[in-house]
């Protein structure tokens, strides 16, 4: 996943970009920021990949916020004034789209960031962490949350909820919360342990107890925990089950 902020004063102007944000796979909206203030604590609180950056905004332009950025994301900068195209490149943005933005154009400018962000992440260790979880050899997986990378046991989870842009991971004994989407963790689990039930819930197929009528049981605190099961999901689980029924 490409994780993306939006930085600008126009709510018309977030309202396209998250549109188009949304229709492109692999790309994940991490905030939408009203001025540089709040697209600074952003960048300070999560790993951003590609910033679409407004250039005319009050109290700081963006060109002045990326001029104050000692480690800034990928930038591709967004205006309605041509005239700024010049002093945009020679702060090696990525590109330089002009309001308004059409699809084709935003297309173009991704298709830009994803090219440069392959490298990167061949080589970080996120993408190695990523591909040992896929390995049989490793049952464990890293995850960032609290502003540190911690180790979840795949023996641990019971199930894992999504909400909107965050996922709750419900340990035997804690739970874990990270920024992510549900898809994007889903492609890290090996598929012979974890089984997407809904479209807000993965399941341990391990800690399954029961199924009861159109819900997944499983123990939480001692407790039966019932998890809905998603019409969509349903026959690929009768599926699994059926193969492992006597």
């Amino acid at each position: 996943m490409i994780n993306v902020i939006i930085v600008d004063d126009e709510p018309l102007a977030q309202d396209v970009l998250e549109t188009y944000i949304g229709r492109v796979p692999g790309l994940h909206l991490v905030q939408k920021c009203n001025n540089a203030f709040e697209a600074n604590e952003a960048l300070k609180n999560h790993e951003i990949d590609l910033m679409f950056l407004d250039i005319q905004m009050p109290q700081l332009t963006g060109i002045d916020f990326l001029k104050t950025l000692s480690d800034p994301p990928l930038v591709v900068f967004t205006t309605a004034y041509p005239n700024f195209a010049v002093e945009g490149f020679e702060l090696n943005a990525l590109d330089y789209l002009l309001k308004p933005i059409s699809l084709e154009r935003f297309m173009k400018a991704v298709n830009k960031a994803s090219e440069q962000l392959a490298p990167k992440r061949r080589e970080s260790p996120a993408t190695a962490l990523t591909e040992a979880a896929h390995d049989p050899a490793h049952e464990f997986i890293f995850v960032k949350a609290d502003k540190k990378l911690v180790k979840i046991n795949f023996d641990d989870v019971v199930y894992i909820e999504g909400l909107k842009d965050y996922v709750i991971i419900k340990l035997d004994a804690s739970r874990v919360i990270t920024l992510q989407t549900m898809k994007s963790l889903e492609d890290k689990l090996p598929t012979a342990i974890f089984k997407r039930i809904h479209r807000s819930f993965i399941v341990n197929l391990n800690k399954v107890h029961a199924i009861v009528g159109n819900m997944v049981e499983v123990m939480e605190k001692g407790q039966a925990k019932h998890l809905p099961i998603g019409k969509n999901y349903r026959d690929e689980l009768l599926d699994l089950i059926n193969q492992n029924r006597i």
